[in-house]
């Protein structure tokens, strides 16, 4: 389904630009300004969403989908239903990124950055609606293929699970880098009481040496 993107956060663009702090100066303010409005006006985002029933063995009903790893185990103890989740801000924005990184790489660096925001606010968002969704029940948070000790390789599964060529336009890599490059897979628990929240980012993930996302210069949505 189509969903909106009403706004992206300064702070989470500067953050992905790794911006240190201090003032920001009237010319990189412009820039941010005209890069963030361009993929506002461009950027298409797209979800998808479906709910499974999570067998005894952890695979999730229905499919041939076992979610693998130690730190998904952990996060899934208590649940009893797993939704598997992925959003892309389409591919409108990854030409609008391709293009300005044929014209001006400055440019280029601000979209990218803007649109790592963007992506993160449009699951949130969708996190939001679900959470409303499925009250009283409660909701663990998202969790990622390439995340933790998750398998990257599990990516190719979770969207074969939710025909996402098909439902929102994303396809993989033969790494199993999400094209759309700006698009985001994830399962989140379903269960009966509140659910701990578990050190998010890099620097507490335990694939960060090895991440594939990272060699490629991005992340897995998880920061």
């Amino acid at each position: 389904m189509e969903s909106r993107l009403s706004g992206i956060e300064r702070r989470e663009t500067l953050r992905y630009l790794q911006y240190r702090g201090g003032t920001l100066g009237p010319e990189i303010a412009a820039a941010l300004d005209r890069g963030e409005q361009k993929l506002l006006e461009t950027a298409r985002p797209r979800t998808v969403w479906r709910l499974f029933e999570r067998e005894a063995d952890g695979r999730l009903a229905g499919t041939d989908f076992t979610p693998e790893g130690r730190d998904v185990a952990a996060l899934l103890t208590d649940c009893d239903q797993v939704i598997l989740m992925a959003a892309t801000l389409g591919t409108e924005a990854e030409r609008l990124l391709r293009q300005a990184q044929a014209r001006d790489m400055a440019e280029a660096v601000i979209i990218d950055a803007a649109g790592s925001a963007a992506i993160e606010s449009v699951c949130d968002a969708l996190c939001d609606e679900l959470a409303a969704r499925f009250k009283p029940r409660y909701l663990t948070e998202r969790f990622s293929p390439g995340y933790g000790d998750m398998p990257l390789k599990q990516q190719r599964a979770l969207c074969r699970v939710l025909s996402l060529e098909r439902s929102i336009g994303v396809s993989l890599t033969e790494s199993g880098l999400m094209i759309p490059q700006k698009s985001v897979t994830a399962l989140i628990g379903v269960s009966d009481r509140p659910q701990p929240r578990r050190p998010r980012g890099c620097e507490t993930c335990a694939a960060r040496e090895t991440c594939t996302y990272r060699k490629e210069g991005t992340d897995c949505g998880k920061g």
